[in-house]
Formats: structure tokens, sequence, C-alpha cells
């Protein structure tokens, strides 16, 4: 049964808007008219908005977050090990969900399954709630039929993924809080408190300390060009944003991003794990090894590692040992390597892949740890030696004059 959109005017003449499952239209119109209510529009459940590339980068309405995924995965899990149908499942899924577009998209889902699909083509009606990896999970367990062990570890993954995510957000709070309570406190001193205090001393025509003539066209700079600075600033994200739509251009620019010291060496740790723990996630749901190449790096976010992922696809596909193909590239850190040679030698992969991306996310969660809890206390020392600098550039005239007063 599939499920339908509607839109309709209550007896009270407010527009509502909501889903339900019906044989065809007509039908979903008469259970409104039993209410009575009148229908405006009528609509198959699906996402609507893949078809149309205009809106496929706006529109959120057929996206799910990771809270989301993990939340509905770890239900599904939980329901289908307890024995319940895999169409039933669903249905309580969305009757939990609390979110009208959540409902929407399982209640979608779940007509599928009713018309005889799988789960994982039931899925692919909404890819950019549930992306590639998702659904060949899903298949895979499907296919060798542990669906609720794949399942759950799929939840697993989403979960750990999530949570490490919001970790590194929370943890970019305060630094983000100091940069820019930093930036408004220097911003008013150089353009509001240093011309005043000066003043007085530029009006007397004697020669000023050269810390206080700096301050002094700093000061001058802020308050006649600041504009324009934030001008050059927003048209350069602007034009940037831009260029980076071109993948040629977006790929140098991955390129050069993982061959900067800090900034690199985060970006190849975090792409490691994630590609580890889905290659992980992958093998034990029985995918094929080149397939589960081909399907994780589609998870990396960076240009030229993914590209590194596809080529050492490409060589296990010709024979090669996948270790050997990933330290070529030389994008991935030794300790992970040597662990993928350790899994293949012992012919314990899947185990192996899964150790290498906790050692990974742990790796990485220290490194960001140190780093947020570094910028902080940075960005308040820098603070205090601008205040300390803008302070002598006002102190150090007054202590030449009492000593030429002093005379």
């Amino acid at each position: 049964m599939p499920a339908f959109e509607y839109r309709c005017l209550d007896d009270n003449g407010k527009v509502r808007k909501g889903v339900l499952e019906a044989d065809s239209p007509r039908q979903v119109r008469q259970q409104l008219r039993d209410k009575g209510w009148v229908a405006l529009d009528v609509t198959v459940t699906a996402d609507k908005h893949v078809a149309n590339p205009l809106f496929s980068s706006s529109s959120s309405s057929g996206r799910l977050n990771g809270a989301e995924q993990a939340l509905i995965t770890r239900q599904l899990a939980t329901l289908i090990r307890s024995g319940m149908p895999v169409e039933q499942s669903l249905t309580a899924v969305a009757r939990q969900a609390g979110k009208p577009r959540v409902e929407r998209i399982v209640l979608a889902v779940r007509a599928r399954v009713l018309e005889g699909h799988s789960l994982a083509g039931s899925l692919a009606e909404f890819p950019r709630a549930f992306p590639e990896m998702y659904r060949a999970t899903v298949a895979a367990g499907e296919q060798s039929g542990h669906l609720e062990q794949v399942l759950e570890q799929l939840a697993e993954y989403l979960e750990t993924r999530h949570d490490t995510g919001r970790s590194v957000t929370q943890a970019m709070i305060y630094p983000a809080f100091i940069m820019v309570f930093s930036s408004l406190v220097i911003t008013v001193l150089m353009m509001y408190v240093v011309p005043k205090m000066v003043e007085v001393f530029i009006n007397q025509g004697r020669v000023l300390p050269l810390l206080t003539r700096i301050m002094i066209v700093i000061s001058d700079f802020f308050r006649d060009w600041l504009w324009l600075v934030a001008l050059l600033v927003t048209a350069a994200v602007v034009l940037f944003g831009r260029a980076m739509r071109d993948p040629a251009f977006r790929l140098r620019v991955h390129r050069r991003l993982v061959t900067v010291p800090l900034i690199g060496g985060v970006l190849r740790a975090a792409d490691s794990a994630r590609l580890a723990s889905t290659l992980g996630i992958l093998g034990r749901a029985g995918v094929p090894l080149v397939e589960a190449l081909a399907i994780s790096a589609q998870v990396v976010g960076n240009l030229a590692i993914r590209d590194a992922v596809k080529e050492a696809a490409a060589r296990v596909r010709e024979g090669g040992n996948l270790s050997r193909a990933l330290e070529k590239s030389g994008y991935f850190p030794p300790m992970m390597v040597q662990m993928i040679a350790s899994g293949e030698a012992s012919g314990e992969l899947d185990q192996m892949l899964t150790r290498a991306a906790i050692y990974q996310e742990r790796d990485l969660n220290t490194t960001v740890s140190t780093a947020v809890g570094l910028l902080g206390p940075l960005m308040l020392l820098v603070m205090a030696g601008f205040v300390v600098l803008v302070v002598l550039a006002v102190v150090l005239p007054m202590l030449e004059m009492n000593a030429f007063i002093g005379r």
C-alpha cells in the first residue's frame, strides 16, 4: 500500500499537511472528506527533489542528518532482531519518528517494501537520506540473511560518527567565541579608543614614540578602510565558493590541503578512519573487497584521497594487495597500512580494518582535542598581547611628557 502526502483545509480553514497510506489518491481524498477536510493536493511520497538539481543542494526535505540515520537504523535493528517483519518494523519506526519529514520517508520506504521490493531497493528511493554505503550494507545483509546483525553494526558506526562530530563541534564553541570576541575588542580599540586617547598628544605637536605612531596608522586604516577589507574578504569567499564547484579546481585545492602540516594530518586521519570503518562494515556484511572499496571511496571527503582509494581498488582488482596499494598513495598512516597487511596475512582483514578504524578515530580525537584545547588560550594570549601594545602606545607619550616636565 503506497504512502501519499496530502495538503488540505481542515474544518477551521487552516492548511494541514501529512502522510496517509491508501491504495490510490482517490482513497486518500475520501479519508480526508470523512474527517470533514477539503483536499488541496495529494501526491505519492517520493524523493521529489532528486530529479531536480535546482533543489538537490538547497532543500533538506529529503535528507536525514546523522542522528536521525543512527536512530532509525538502531530501531530497525532492534525490532527486526525481535522477530518483527520488516514492514511492521518500518511502521513502528514511522510512528515513533516525531518529525513529519522522517515519517514521510519511512512510510515511503515501507510502501515500496509492501510492493515487493527489497529494503535496500526501497531505500534507493531516497538516495540523499540513505547514501550508497548505507544501501550497499543493507543489501549485503539481506543477501546474507543476517539483516539484523548488519543493521546493528551500521547503527554503531553511525552513532560513533555522529558522536565524534558532535564532540568536535562542542569543543570548537569556546575557541570560536574567543576568536569572535577578540576580533570585536580589537576593532573597537582601533576604531574608537586609540584615536581619542592619542589625539591629545598629536595636538601638542611633539614627536611620538614609534609604537604610538604605528598604532595610529593601524587605527586610521581600521577607521577608513575596514569596510573595503570586509568587502574584499566577502567577495573572495563568494568567488572561492563558486570556483570550488569546478571539479578540477576542487581537486587541486584538496591536494594542497593534505600537504598542509597540521590540517593535512587531521584530514588524512579523518578520511583514513572513515575508510577503514566503512570497509570493515561492508566486509563483515559480505560485500566483495573491490566493490567495498568502490563504495567506501564515496564516503571519503578529500578528493585526492578518494582518487587514491579508487586507484587502490583498481590494483586490488588486478590481484594486488590492499595494504601495498594504500601504502603507495602515501596518504594513509603507516600504522593503518601495517594493520591491514597483518589482517591480509592472517585472513582477518575485516577485524583488523575495524581495529584500525578505532585506532585512527582515537588518534584523531586526541589530536583535535589537543589542538582545540590550545586554540582558546592562544587566542586569549593574542588578545591580551594586543591590548598591552595599545596600552603601551598610550602610556609611552605620557611618560615622555612627565620626563620633559621634570626637567
